[in-house]
């Protein structure tokens, strides 16, 4: 069992009143805009409490009726990609249903970088606006578990894989290479020779595993034609990706895969046969793109979406997907940080690994 982490202690008003070398009830005037103390003394006061990164404590006001117990979810990523995207609507469903059975709010916020992310939670904990975290879109280079062990701020990270190197922090997470591998099976089988992965965000740790294990499938089965694109998950850029794919074209920043040596351009009019996408979204405009072309689907290229949702099932051809119970993954996030809030001990939980159901958008390699 980890031992438990010692939370970092926040300043008080005992602490800016000795930094400013007057009392706590003229601190209290200064700091709440009451009458009692000169301009001076709230100026020098005021200048104190945020050289000390003191902010105004919410579990005050809860006591007063005027709050409630809180917890946070940051989300760094476009906004304008947000509106469609079915998976962190589901996601936090299941977080919502877990939290309203033990009368805890969410308070959930979207930025531009991770940076800013790091920002929202300094900023939480130093104004006890929430007593424990939600961390998802785990990134190959994550700065968040450092400052959460900093703070002490109990977590739960959504999608990354186990780190030992954060033993406080949870973890619930999901086989990406597993599924990968299942839809490579089934394109290969299918005798599909040429795929393109349509990719989300590059630097997430699941879009790097994605990659990582699409060109080890590749190797492995000797398919010289294999790459990944990443995107920002958006429908405009998997329809711009797809129609530069379909007509040969290589773009800035793709990963090649396979036996195809890094750095290698495919030539193009190498047309691939078989497109895996990132999320629903992007699969339905990229079929809309294709058949814009002027090719059919599956006779000219099969298509895979990685999420699968009621957007899969309403359009023509019924979209092949990983399907998976997003709302359960959003419960058992929730419950893991409700048990830390208990005082249980951190674990990494895994969900089942995402399942391939095939539809009509999928069937063998053409002529």
């Amino acid at each position: 069992m980890p031992a438990k982490r010692s939370p970092a202690r926040r300043p008080t008003m005992k602490d800016i009143a000795q930094r400013a070398g007057v009392s706590e009830s003229a601190v209290s005037f200064a700091l709440n805009d009451r009458p009692g103390v000169s301009e001076i003394t709230r100026d020098r006061v005021r200048r104190v409490a945020e050289q000390l990164g003191w902010r105004p404590s919410t579990a005050a006001r809860q006591l007063s009726g005027e709050g409630a117990a809180t917890v946070g979810l940051v989300l760094a990523r476009p906004a304008d990609t947000l509106g469609v995207d079915s998976f962190f609507l589901q996601l936090i469903s299941g977080i919502q249903e877990v939290l309203a059975e033990r009368h805890l709010g969410l308070l959930f916020q979207v930025v531009e970088d991770v940076d800013d992310e790091c920002a929202v939670y300094r900023r939480w904990w130093a104004e006890h606006r929430v007593d424990g975290v939600l961390v998802v879109d785990p990134r190959t280079d994550d700065a968040r578990p450092d400052l959460l062990d900093e703070l002490g701020l109990p977590a739960v990270v959504i999608g990354g894989a186990p780190d030992a190197r954060h033993p406080g922090l949870s973890t619930v997470w999901a086989d990406d290479a597993g599924a990968m591998a299942a839809v490579v099976d089934e394109l290969s089988a299918l005798g599909h020779r040429r795929i393109v992965h349509i990719a989300g965000l590059p630097g997430l740790a699941h879009t790097e595993r994605r990659i990582r294990t699409l060109r080890a499938e590749a190797d492995r089965r000797g398919l010289a034609e294999v790459r990944s694109v990443t995107t920002d998950y958006s429908d405009a850029e998997g329809a711009a990706v797809t129609r530069r794919v379909l007509q040969g074209g290589v773009l800035e920043g793709e990963v090649l895969a396979g036996s195809v040596a890094e750095g290698r351009v495919v030539e193009s009019g190498s047309r691939p046969t078989a497109l895996i996408y990132d999320n629903d979204v992007m699969a339905v405009a990229g079929v809309a793109a294709a058949t814009e072309l002027g090719f059919s689907v599956p006779g000219d290229v099969s298509v895979v979406a990685w999420e699968d949702s009621a957007l899969c099932r309403m359009v023509k051809p019924w979209l092949s997907a990983l399907s998976r119970d997003t709302v359960e993954f959003g419960r058992t996030a929730a419950k893991e940080l409700t048990s830390l809030l208990d005082g249980g001990p951190a674990r990494a939980v895994r969900v089942p690994v995402p399942r391939l159901i095939s539809r009509e958008s999928t069937g063998p390699r053409g002529a």
